[in-house]
């Protein structure tokens, strides 16, 4: 199947402040932030991208602006990307919520966790998962199997996605890294999802429009394979 480029939104004011956004209106990226995405629409510069798709937050939406200069390509929204509903934790410090009983079981056991007012982990996680697995399969119907796509999300989303393509289980989800402004990339072949990168900051990606035919197919290579040509490097 397709290729989507998972990219988290860069640093947003609320990042800087220690807040915890959720779906709090109104929280945009900063500077460092703005620079952020044009690095990433920089790295994805001679990429064609089948569709470029967002959560419907703000800093998200700001995120993706810069991958559609000079592209056929138009932003589409999608609450199955939208950041979890932290209830009544949205708004409130990192610092005080690190308190809380609940910061624990988020740590150790999020698939126990339910924010109060708000989701579930387990309900954030099966959302996000549906939703990039069917904005896949529409990418592909739309392009063919070789068709990259990107997806720009939230850092907890994103790293419900990857947990899944990985095949780990939820609890386990707080060991991958998902910086501000930063891209992963997944390959859904009829076998099994390929994590071809997590939590990169550089480097152009053009690569990901090309890859082997055992990648195609969902074989893993022994002995690690060539990787991608040289001039998709």
């Amino acid at each position: 199947m397709a290729t989507v480029i998972l990219l988290r939104h860069g640093r947003s004011s609320a990042n800087t402040a220690g807040v915890l956004a959720g779906r709090s209106a109104g929280v945009h990226l900063d500077e460092v932030g703005k620079e952020h995405a044009e690095r990433l629409a920089q790295r994805l510069d001679g990429l064609t991208l089948t569709q470029v798709v967002s959560s419907p937050l703000e800093r998200c939406q700001q995120t993706a602006a810069p991958l559609l200069n000079g592209r056929a390509a138009t932003l589409r929204t999608d609450d199955g990307l939208l950041e979890c509903d932290y209830g009544e934790w949205s708004g409130r410090e990192i610092k005080e919520l690190l308190k809380e009983p609940l910061w624990r079981t988020v740590q150790r056991n999020p698939s126990a966790a339910v924010f109060p007012g708000g989701e579930a982990m387990t309900a954030l996680s099966a959302r996000a998962i549906g939703a990039v697995r069917r904005l896949d399969a529409e990418a592909e119907a739309a392009a063919g199997p070789e068709a990259v796509w990107v997806a720009v999300s939230h850092g907890d989303v994103i790293k419900a996605i990857l947990a899944d393509a990985l095949g780990m289980h939820l609890d386990l989800f707080q060991r991958i890294g998902v910086d501000p402004g930063s891209a992963s990339v997944i390959r859904y072949t009829a076998a099994r999802p390929m994590v071809l990168a997590t939590n990169t900051h550089e480097g152009s990606l053009t690569w990901t429009a090309k890859q082997s035919a055992a990648i195609a197919r969902g074989d893993s290579v022994v002995g690690g394979g060539s990787g991608p040509h040289p001039e998709h490097a």
